[in-house]
């Protein structure tokens, strides 16, 4: 990207854009200047007025999906800027979109605009290798493994996260030298079997970041998804690939992981509903681990309805606990999150259906000592697991991957000890502050998703921003739900709630049933 200063005019481009990837027809009218000399030109035609051009969008019913690569600015006069955005189709064919925006007394707005489009290349039936490492057969749309077309998710079509056994195939960890030495799996993870019991489809194996070590949804080797409800921006990770599956459509269900935020940073970034279930409640045979004491195996949708029955076919038989009467919110808690994500956080408040009480948990004045205790722990596991693996192959990791590592390398006996005596005592802390009938309410992530060519240091500022409020459920093995109910401009933030050990179905039901909070 080019050009200084241009802040105020790229959040007006990027707001453009979200307007066209979800055809909002008054939005795309607000971004285009209100005048009659206003140009609009593609291919051979040319559109004169800002009349003229929205009478167009209103008949054309959407522009094609799309994925901005990179974005220019060039400033030839004072409020006036040029700005000239690669994109690239899902049919693999590449366009520039040249835009002149001028800064009126309302702000900026498009007095131009030049789009073009190049051939689509030959088809080669390749699904998109950021989001999927193997599907099954695209000339006869088949599924990697069918659906046996009975059961409460029969013919759910599923993405499965590049962590969990498919039999007859490899797990790949989002590393090709991982997936290189990889054995063939005879028989599918635990968590897997049981969705095709219950009816999926096995639609692909979807990507992860790097040994699931990260939360950010890049990956070095495969590429960046493309996150349609923020386009031009992360879906976050590491469960990546099930979350732009689903996001976009490919997928209606993603089983996923979730260590440190897994599941629900890209619930919370591509405007999706995730499920981190308590700590040992579902499955983790055949799962590659990453942290054991805070892996879990759970699940992404678009449909709330979808989640709960899903997650019902993972949960072990029991009882229920009672329904969440009683939501609670810690203002030094979301106090974590960026402004105006706490404003769209109050105002959800606001229009929730359940009372909201205002409370003290006294957590925020531990989580520094619990989150430096859960870095230390996590790390130290990570190590443990991948470490002989990481010595044996010197620079297969991508630098901010191998540097999480490294940290577990370095971790001492008495490091780890101390660490772990703190978990003990914040699981114990949280355990009393959330009751059966309680949810805290918590931003899912400090704000809406990066930029995809934000520099090393926010995205890496943006993690640990972001751990401070995805950590209280994984040191202490809590479960949490996500959905897509806060905005920062035009970006998807998801609502998390937090629930009391073992009461993942009284969280589900909370965004799953008419007159919920979701539905408000």
């Amino acid at each position: 990207m080019t050009g200084t200063g241009d802040t105020e005019l790229l959040t007006a481009f990027w707001a453009y854009e979200q307007a066209l990837a979800t055809n909002d027809l008054n939005g795309l009218d607000h971004w285009f200047l209100d005048a009659p000399g206003t140009l609009r030109a593609e291919g051979d035609t040319v559109l004169v007025g800002h009349t003229a051009i929205a009478d167009f969008r209103r008949g054309r019913g959407g522009a094609p999906a799309r994925v901005v690569e990179r974005v220019h600015v060039v400033r030839p006069a004072p409020r006036v800027a040029v700005v000239t955005a690669e994109t690239r189709r899902r049919d693999g064919s590449r366009g520039l979109q040249t835009q002149v925006w001028q800064h009126t007394d309302a702000g900026w707005r498009i007095a131009a605009a030049h789009v073009s489009a190049a051939a689509a290349p030959v088809p080669d039936d390749r699904p998109d290798p950021a989001v999927w490492r193997v599907t099954g057969s695209r000339e006869d749309a088949r599924p990697l493994v069918a659906s046996t077309g009975q059961g409460p998710l029969a013919h759910v079509r599923t993405a499965v996260k590049d962590l969990f056994a498919v039999a007859g195939e490899r797990v790949g960890a989002g590393n090709p030298a991982w997936l290189a030495e990889a054995r063939t799996e005879e028989a599918h993870a635990d968590a897997v079997q049981r969705l095709l019991d219950a009816g999926a489809e096995l639609t692909g194996i979807a990507q992860t970041d790097e040994l699931a070590f990260s939360l950010a949804g890049t990956n070095t080797h495969y590429g960046t998804p493309a996150n349609p409800a923020a386009p031009g921006r992360i879906t976050g990770g590491s469960s990546s690939g099930p979350a732009a599956a689903v996001a976009r459509g490919w997928a209606d269900l993603g089983l996923a992981t979730d260590t440190a935020g897994s599941i629900r940073v890209p619930a919370s970034y591509c405007g999706l509903y995730g499920w981190r279930p308590t700590h040992g409640a579902t499955p983790a045979a055949g799962l590659l681990a990453l942290a054991p004491t805070f892996d879990t195996a759970g699940l992404l949708a678009r449909d709330p309805v979808l989640l709960r029955t899903a997650a019902e076919v993972l949960l072990p038989s029991g009882a229920a606990h009672p329904p969440v009467a009683e939501l609670l919110v810690d203002e030094e808690l979301v106090a974590l999150a960026g402004p105006e994500t706490r404003a769209s956080f109050e105002a959800a408040c606001r229009a929730l259906t359940r009372p909201v009480v205002r409370t003290s948990t006294g957590v925020a004045e531990h989580l520094e000592d619990w989150l430096a205790a859960f870095r230390t722990v996590q790390a130290a596991e990570a190590w443990e697991q991948h470490g002989a693996w990481i010595g044996r192959h010197p620079g297969a990791l991508a630098p901010d991957v191998a540097a999480r590592f490294e940290n577990g390398r370095r971790v001492t006996a008495a490091e780890r000890t101390e660490a772990e005596q703190t978990l003990d005592s914040a699981r114990k802390a949280l355990d009393a502050a959330l009751l059966p009938g309680t949810a805290l309410l918590l931003p899912a992530t400090s704000g809406a998703a990066p930029l995809t060519d934000a520099p090393p240091e926010q995205v890496e500022a943006v993690r640990a921003a972001t751990l401070r409020l995805t950590c209280l459920a994984s040191l202490a093995g809590l479960p949490a739900v996500v959905a897509p109910l806060l905005r920062v401009r035009s970006l998807p933030v998801g609502l998390c709630a937090l629930g009391a050990r073992g009461t993942d179905r009284a969280l589900l039901d909370l965004v799953a049933d008419p007159g919920s909070p979701a539905h408000a």
